[in-house]
């Protein structure tokens, strides 16, 4: 179990990492220390990180989404975008395995999902959700190092981990022992993205992750999120109904419409298209 925060020295660092964006978090983003800890994996080379196959789910004889073919490449952000109760979360549901399809195949990182173990697959991906979902009575250190913890990490790499994430995420150092309720809006959230940054996922899931903070403190936590990602070559699927926010942090936008894909494509399409659905999201962002 994690106990009080222990800060760590910090090292040199190798200024390595491709960064499109000039956000803080890119700035701070520390590329020699992540990953954390490099393993070999020969799926890393993948030019596609999750795809959808003829995917369909249904409850009893109502299709919720599907059937969907989509491609989520390496290092991609795919914006997921759609009103209320198109099928968006359904598919990331699918993604990691809390949904399982009733039809076709969904794949993460080469395996079908129905091959992977759930809880591996789970503890393998980051996820972010609108709540931010942190343990009330779990400290930030405790919530950040959370799953390094479950996947067997000793305490100094988990302190360590919580220590870097801590400095790229700029929360202080002091906040460590504190409590969630102890925190801003904001600095909860921060604290989200760096639990679900803690094992080093190279996927992200995010359901609306931003949607309950003030106006200010979103467009702040959406460039500088963008920058991460970007920074740290994270595949993210981001799950939102807010048309600004998919333009601003998407490299594609999928729009989902009664549980099938309406439009696939780059912002530029995505600015350009005469899609009469499109349109009316364009007007009314």
């Amino acid at each position: 179990m994690l106990g009080r925060y222990l800060p760590v020295s910090q090292g040199s660092v190798s200024n390595r990492t491709r960064c499109l964006s000039q956000g803080t978090l890119a700035a701070n983003a520390p590329a020699g220390k992540i990953p954390a800890v490099p393993v070999s994996d020969p799926t890393t080379e993948l030019l596609s990180a999750i795809s959808f196959v003829a995917a369909e789910f249904a409850y009893d004889d109502a299709r919720v989404l599907g059937p969907v073919d989509l491609v989520v490449r390496t290092g991609e952000t795919v914006v997921l975008l759609g009103e209320s109760g198109s099928g968006k979360t359904t598919a990331l549901r699918l993604i990691n395995a809390l949904l399982t399809p009733t039809a076709g195949v969904v794949t993460v990182l080469g395996r079908p999902t129905a091959e992977w173990d759930p809880v591996e697959l789970r503890r393998s991906i980051g996820y972010m959700i609108q709540d931010v979902g942190l343990f009330p009575h779990f400290t930030v250190a405790r919530n950040i190092g959370l799953v390094p913890e479950l996947l067997g990490w000793d305490r100094p790499r988990v302190y360590g981990r919580v220590a870097e994430l801590l400095e790229l995420l700029r929360l202080d150092a002091s906040l460590a022992n504190r409590l969630p309720h102890e925190l801003s809006g904001g600095q909860r959230q921060r604290v989200g993205v760096a639990r679900a940054l803690a094992a080093n996922p190279r996927i992200l899931l995010c359901d609306e992750p931003f949607g309950a903070l003030d106006p200010l403190t979103r467009a702040e936590l959406q460039e500088e999120f963008r920058a991460l990602t970007v920074t740290l070559e994270k595949t993210v699927v981001f799950v939102t109904h807010d048309v600004r926010e998919a333009i601003r942090l998407g490299d594609r936008i999928v729009v989902i419409e009664a549980g099938t894909i309406r439009f696939d494509g780059s912002i530029e399409v995505f600015h350009e298209t005469t899609d009469a659905l499109v349109t009316a999201l364009r007007e009314h962002a």
